[in-house]
């Protein structure tokens, strides 16, 4: 396979709340040990995710931070006497969106469809308007009858975003979702991203220091065998952050030496 090109598009025209929708809540996980087949991976850890804005778990390959999104999104059990805490004492149920690494889009699916079929399966009416318009935001109004093959991987991104933003729930779960790409088309993506999941509640996986120093509100170090969570890092300015600024050059000498005291590299 070839190396993915740069994603060459311009920032697009602004969109009257994007991320609108119900107001953003707060999450408190408290793990008590999460196992795999008899060996401890995370010990007793407690995580917030404060409302309305972006918590980066940062972390080495394989130490768990996929694992502790995973629970929150429901794919694995709370184990022991975990618990899940949301600040307005409601469910998760129905107000998690999930963006992965891979994009997942629908291979036979237009990109407009791709954005309409998580409403069709739930037996709602598609919101076509809403769609375009997120479409449209991310620079891809004029690929809306486009297959996925015939994007980049930079475009595929960033219809998964809109697609992510069109469920429009209060809390989205970030995978590793820009990983994959070229070092140009990540930072625009990240721009991109931080636009759009204004006043969403936000868990961002990442392996990447730099991605969070940009990105996060919060960040923790998820580092150690059994993995332990850092006290938050909590970065000044506003999101996305120049990466040439002098005090996220400290954060992250700051960052590397957390994890060079856990013998892990990122």
């Amino acid at each position: 396979m070839e190396p993915e090109r740069p994603d060459n598009f311009s920032m697009p025209k602004p969109m009257n709340n994007p991320s609108e929708g119900p107001s953003p809540v707060g999450i408190m996980l408290n793990l008590d040990c999460l196992k795999f087949d008899g060996q401890l991976i995370l010990g007793n850890l407690d995580l917030t995710l404060e409302h309305g804005r972006i918590t980066c778990l940062l972390g080495p390959s394989g130490v768990g931070k996929s694992s502790i999104l995973k629970i929150l999104a429901g794919f694995i059990p709370l184990p022991g006497e975990s618990r899940i805490t949301v600040s307005d004492s409601g469910s998760l149920a129905g107000r998690l969106s999930y963006m992965d690494q891979q994009d997942l889009l629908l291979p036979w699916a237009t990109v407009l469809d791709n954005l309409l079929i998580g409403g069709r399966l739930r037996g709602k009416t598609p919101d076509i308007d809403r769609a375009r318009a997120l479409l449209d935001h991310v620079g891809l109004a004029d690929r809306q009858d486009a297959l996925p093959a015939t994007l980049s991987g930079g475009m595929r991104q960033r219809v998964a975003l809109a697609r992510t933003l069109m469920e429009g729930a209060p809390i989205v779960l970030m995978d590793e979702p820009f990983s994959a790409l070229d070092a140009i088309t990540k930072f625009r993506l990240q721009d991109l991203a931080a636009e759009m999941l204004t006043g969403k509640t936000v868990l961002l996986i990442t392996h990447d220091p730099l991605e969070a120093l940009r990105l996060g509100h919060n960040i923790h170090v998820l580092s150690g065998n059994p993995a332990t969570l850092s006290p938050p890092l909590i970065p000044e300015g506003r999101i996305p952050r120049d990466p040439t600024d002098d005090v996220l050059k400290h954060h992250y000498s700051n960052i590397m030496a957390r994890l060079a005291d856990s013998g892990q590299q990122p």
